[in-house]
């Protein structure tokens, strides 16, 4: 984690700062700005992504774009089924000369790692990044090595439905902070790329318009947006909600909750907000929570994916209104209110 007396910036300053790195990138990808954006939250709460999507979409091209806008370390990594979990975290190797062991770093340690086609390896290496994603550290042969900041995986995957590929587990999947795909693009998407793309590479000439303390920064001013009691309970009711549903065998746990609300304190900044709102946490539900749930074997057969059901979750989840004592509960209203604060 970075220190505590790294300065947040000014709402000008962060703005500049947002804006310069989400037009960077936009530059290698077309007609994506909620996707960018996303991914950026992303990074400003002090997570890591997922992005999910058939073959040749751009998932890997967001992954580079975004690494490549910051002036800070970056390492990528080709999971492959013959990967071992020494190659991501490192090794302690015998030095004949000072007879004494020495520890060479793996691949994870850069400030952002993009790891391609993460299911393509075997659960064991997956399993590799699961005290890095947490805790920020690498523990070889009883030493612990502690990651510089900041400090984000950007994991690629495709469908598990697709060949030579193997399904990420849920411990793995809950330590990405949200996972979204990239979809299609539109026709004039498409053929802006065909121009920008035809004739040259655009990410080979994309130049840094960050660093890594400028990211420490913009984390630091995240983290003072404000939350009002009221939306901190509306999120654990939300996340409850999905603990509860009769349409789930494995709900959301504690850490997707806290979660959800550093990726809403993100959002809220990057739309210029010091607070933030009820709507924040429902337009996240989706990328937040539905990676980290499973559907029960019914719900399964039925077809009902988890995004749909998160989707009547929220529909149905009353907003919140003043909070009672001693414990919070929300009534439903119509045209539940709360005011520009989000109290």
């Amino acid at each position: 984690m970075f220190e505590e007396t790294t300065a947040p910036l000014s709402a000008g300053e962060f703005q500049t700062a947002a804006s310069a790195i989400v037009a960077n990138v936009e530059q290698v990808i077309e007609g994506k700005t909620a996707t960018v954006r996303l991914a950026l939250a992303v990074l400003l709460a002090e997570g890591h992504l997922l992005i999910e999507d058939v073959p040749g979409v751009g998932k890997t091209m967001l992954a580079k774009a975004l690494a490549r806008s910051i002036d800070c370390s970056v390492r990528r990594i080709q999971f492959t089924p013959d990967l071992l979990p020494s190659d991501v975290t490192g090794v302690s190797v015998y030095n004949q000369e000072s007879r004494e062991f020495e520890f060479k770093p793996g691949a994870v340690f850069a400030n952002i790692v993009v790891g391609d086609e993460i299911n393509r390896a075997s659960p064991k290496t997956q399993s590799a990044l699961l005290e890095c994603m947490e805790e920020h550290q690498v523990t070889v042969d009883s030493v612990s090595y502690t990651l510089q900041a900041p400090f984000m995986v950007i994991a690629t995957q495709n469908p598990i439905e697709m060949e030579g590929t193997y399904p990420l587990p849920e411990a793995q999947r809950d330590r990405f902070t949200a996972r979204i795909a990239m979809g299609y693009p539109d026709a004039a998407a498409e053929i802006a790329m065909l121009d920008a793309h035809g004739g040259s590479d655009p990410l080979a000439s994309l130049v840094p318009v960050s660093d890594a303390l400028t990211v420490r920064r913009l984390i630091a001013t995240v983290r003072n947006i404000h939350v009002a009691e009221t939306v901190k309970y509306y999120a654990v009711n939300l996340v409850n909600s999905t603990r509860e549903a009769s349409e789930l065998r494995l709900g959301a746990s504690p850490r997707a909750t806290l979660q959800l609300l550093r990726t809403a304190r993100a959002v809220a900044a990057l739309e210029g907000r010091d607070y933030v709102l009820p709507d924040d946490l429902q337009a996240l539900a989706v990328p937040v929570l539905a990676h980290r749930i499973i559907p029960t074997a019914d719900a399964h057969l039925t077809r009902r994916t988890t995004d749909a059901i998160l989707a009547d979750l929220v529909r149905k989840l009353p907003l919140p209104i003043e909070r009672q004592q001693p414990h919070p509960t929300y009534a439903a209203r119509p045209g539940g209110r709360y005011d520009s604060r989000g109290r």
